[in-house]
């Protein structure tokens, strides 16, 4: 099974687990698996005997990669109308924004790959523990697309403009420094999960929100302190500074050349700058917009936001050159529509951010 449902009896109380189950895409999200977790959700909100649930990836490698690009790919090659390839995305915007605003706590435990869709899962969990092994990002620039499902949320929350400069590179994160912003809330000291899950069915939970969240709060504060010297050196915590440096300003262009020319010697920084230097430059203007725009916006709105950019995204080429170069053919040599910053049309970068839906015409049917 592609999401392994369990309800585990405690000492009072039942857990709901919800396990991402295909390891050998790195628990990639399908549509079927989005409708299953949103489908366990909205069951178990109404059953008083659930009182936290979990949220958890199979295998050894990761949580999620996030969405199933392969088959996006063929929705967005194939007989079918790009409404097929929305879709997902609007099933997976409802599941998250769902998990936002669950009326119960949720435990999201994050290990190995998480990237894209899976941060976005991850990241709408209220208490969201890492293995030490972990690796947080949000490539999506790299194959034409955004970081989105929330990301316009959670990386306007980092401090600085660490948010715009993740979102243009891809950078990749390593636990110590997903604590060090705050997009993870504790570490835990093994990769074995299981520990936790006994502790959690060991427990008494009573099914009123705030007593079983505050009982879950004392809980994770009691568990087995890490040791934070074993965990990996922070990249954040070296090169902060460039960031703020490099990113600050008004202008994208000079933001993006700065990043492009600087001369940091970290294989790290240089990861980042190559992922930069490949990137879509329609995307570029697509990130450095959604986090302008989302500044005042509610976590509804940014939702809403996001899918209109969906919407232009499955329409426009980009999208599907940059999945065909780096996962599909693997030329690595994706043909943008436009090879420079400065040659996007405005026109092309405003259409993403229309239609702007409200209660009535919102196809998410947000609560």
């Amino acid at each position: 099974m592609s999401v392994e449902v369990q309800e585990l009896p405690c000492r009072e109380g039942h857990i709901g687990v919800l396990t991402l189950n295909t390891p050998t895409t790195l628990n990639a999200l399908s549509e079927d698996m989005i409708l299953t977790i949103r489908a366990s959700l909205k069951r178990w909100a109404e059953n008083e005997h659930i009182c936290i649930v979990l949220i958890r990836g199979a295998g050894e490698k990761g949580f999620c990669a996030g969405g199933d690009i392969q088959h996006l790919y063929r929705s967005l090659t194939g007989a079918e109308n790009p409404e097929a390839a929305f879709s997902v995305f609007q099933h997976e915007y409802e599941l998250d924004y769902t998990l936002h605003k669950y009326p119960k706590p949720v435990v999201g435990i994050g290990h190995g790959i998480i990237f894209g869709g899976g941060l976005g899962l991850f990241s709408a969990c209220r208490y969201r523990l890492l293995s030490p092994g972990a690796t947080l990002a949000m490539p999506e620039m790299s194959i034409g697309l955004f970081p989105d499902v929330g990301a316009s949320w959670f990386l306007n929350r980092l401090p600085g403009r660490l948010g715009l400069f993740m979102g243009l590179t891809g950078a990749r994160l390593n636990v110590t420094d997903a604590l060090r912003v705050g997009l993870a809330d504790m570490a835990l000291p093994t990769e074995d999960q299981q520990g936790l899950l006994a502790k959690l069915q060991d427990s008494r939970w009573s099914g009123r929100k705030t007593a079983d969240d505050s009982q879950l709060y004392h809980l994770l504060s009691q568990l087995e302190a890490t040791d934070y010297r074993k965990l990996p050196t922070s990249h954040l915590e070296q090169h902060e500074r460039d960031i703020a440096r490099l990113c600050a300003g008004s202008s994208l262009p000079e933001i993006v050349d700065r990043l492009q020319t600087s001369s940091i010697d970290s294989e790290w920084w240089q990861a980042c700058v190559k992922n930069l230097k490949g990137g879509c430059p329609v995307s570029a203007w697509l990130i450095w917009n959604q986090l302008k725009k989302a500044q005042q916006m509610s976590l509804k709105e940014v939702f809403r936001m996001e899918l209109a950019m969906v919407w232009e995204c499955v329409r426009r080429p980009d999208l599907t050159e940059g999945i065909r170069a780096r996962l599909i053919d693997r030329d690595q040599e994706p043909q943008w529509t436009f090879s420079r910053l400065e040659e996007v049309p405005e026109a092309i970068i405003e259409a993403h951010f229309s239609p702007v839906w409200n209660d009535q015409m919102d196809p998410m049917q947000l609560e």
